[in-house]
């Protein structure tokens, strides 16, 4: 543990941000399963699961979570999922 006070406070944010950066990725990954998982079994609203997967990755690229080309790479094999 840190003695310095400006690197407890560090510890303190480095905590809450990783803390908000994983519950946002896990839900990134969330959509993107539900979709997934709807296309499979066929579900009329896959249009909307596309959707909502397709903002999550922006808002994960958005936020720094995820690299603007592996954001890009994931919505294209949705759309092209989705396609098929």
């Amino acid at each position: 543990m840190p003695n310095i006070e400006s690197a407890i406070k560090r510890v303190r944010t480095a905590e809450k941000s990783n803390e908000l950066n994983s519950g946002q990725k896990a839900s990134m990954r969330t959509a993107i399963k539900k979709f997934e998982q709807g296309l499979e079994a066929g579900a009329d609203n896959v249009e909307e699961l596309y959707k909502k997967a397709s903002r999550a990755i922006d808002m994960a690229e958005t936020k720094g979570l995820i690299h603007k080309n592996k954001a890009s790479r994931d919505k294209s094999r949705l759309h092209a999922k989705m396609a098929k």
